[in-house]
């Protein structure tokens, strides 16, 4: 009985829920990595609406930058008190987006424009992370406005840098000493569209630039100089097929079941046609499957760069900008996954499977410090894609079984 009056409280919450989470994308919370401002615009309205809900246990764990307008990194915790407090129930989302990337490619609304069209919302950061982070909020909500007591606490973590490497958000919060290790934690972070899936494994991270110097020229005097844009090209290519040939194995734990090794951002070079360019930067996204070494993947990519130094004349520089070995794997029969197996089966009628992921989470870094962590939601794997969305059924899904985690 409890059970159905909560979700019935969280669907009458729905309308609430998607403003919650529209008001939240207006405010662009992108790192300085990436050109943007931080996560204090978008921390300060999270407060507010924290404190308009009658949340009266709100922290503030914030980190210095120097390259933004606030000068910190914003981290906020609530809590919810519960029957017990020996084992903490964590939410943890994050509050920083990425980028719109190609905005001409945004057709249905702008990215920080959000849309309510038809069940979705449309706008940067819908599904990553916001509709988890509304989610989890609503399921304390629902909770609170009931005046029901959870079995044991709530606590809810909004933090900063989950999109370039979590040093001044989840990081910082695990060196601060706030988990205990019988904790449960759940970072809804990743998913798949029906709800079924539970990640408990990711892959290691290696993020790098490849910066090629050469000499510029007149473009009609290609002998007098050093095309860089040509020469990274070549680099580019080679690693890309060096890396696939080298590491082929598939583990079918894993959505993707492969190491990928992606060529991503371009750095822009010079600004006219005529000019043969003198630099030249490519980056390149690579998560690797734990049966390799990401230290030897990294050696090999120093000899490729090495031998067309070598070839070509041109200086290169790798530069490598993040590095995270796979952590270790989580327990498939670990409390917090059987619980939130338990809680799927009870919401949704649905059996959960476990496996792993490429992308990297907030759970990486709760493993590597010796914390059980699993990652769940509901999502289309629309996140960093043009015409992000949230599905409004999902975002008030997801929140019945944050409840029911919270409450069973």
């Amino acid at each position: 009985m409890q059970n159905q009056r909560l979700f019935h409280e969280i669907e009458q919450l729905q309308t609430e829920m998607v403003e919650t989470l529209m008001t939240l994308i207006r405010l662009p919370a992108i790192g300085p990595e990436n050109g943007g401002d931080g996560e204090n615009q978008k921390a300060e309205k999270l407060t507010q609406i924290l404190q308009d809900a009658g949340f009266d246990r709100i922290e503030r764990y914030d980190v210095e930058d120097s390259r933004i307008s606030s000068g910190k990194r914003p981290n906020i915790i609530t809590y919810c008190r519960g029957e017990t407090d020996a084992k903490r129930l964590w939410i943890v989302t994050h509050l920083d987006v990425v980028p719109p990337g190609e905005e001409h490619m945004w057709t249905i609304s702008k990215p920080f424009e959000p849309q309510l069209k038809g069940n979705r919302v449309y706008g940067r950061g819908a599904e990553d992370n916001g509709q988890s982070l509304v989610a989890s909020l609503f399921a304390v909500e629902a909770i609170k406005r009931l005046g029901l007591k959870p079995k044991r606490t709530v606590a809810l973590a909004f933090v900063a840098d989950e999109e370039q490497g979590s040093t001044r958000g989840i990081q910082h919060l695990i060196g601060k000493g706030l988990f205990k290790k019988d904790d449960l934690i759940v970072v809804p972070d990743g998913g798949s569209s029906d709800g079924s899936f539970i990640e408990v494994a990711e892959k290691s991270v290696l993020w790098f630039k490849i910066c090629t110097f050469g000499k510029q020229a007149h473009a009609s005097l290609s002998n007098t100089g050093l095309n860089a844009h040509r020469v990274g090209m070549q680099v580019a290519l080679a690693l890309d097929r060096m890396l696939h040939k080298k590491y082929p194995l598939k583990d079918k734990r894993f959505d993707v079941p492969w190491s990928t090794f992606e060529p991503t951002k371009k750095e822009k070079n010079v600004d006219a046609v005529n000019i043969i360019p003198g630099e030249d930067t490519i980056y390149f996204d690579c998560r690797i499957l734990p049966s390799y070494d990401v230290d030897e993947v990294l050696s090999e990519i120093t000899q490729v760069t090495a031998e067309f130094e070598k070839e070509t004349g041109a200086k290169i520089a790798l530069d490598v900008l993040q590095k995270q070995a796979a952590p270790k794997t989580e327990d498939s029969k670990s409390e917090i996954t059987l619980l939130l197996k338990k809680a799927l089966q009870e919401a949704r009628g649905l059996d959960a499977r476990v496996g792993g992921i490429g992308g990297g989470t907030c759970a990486t870094f709760f493993r590597k410090a010796g914390f059980p962590a699993v990652v769940w939601s509901t999502v289309d794997e629309v996140a960093h894609k043009p015409n992000e969305y949230s599905k409004v059924e999902n975002m008030v899904n997801d929140a019945k079984v944050f409840a029911l985690l919270a409450t069973s």
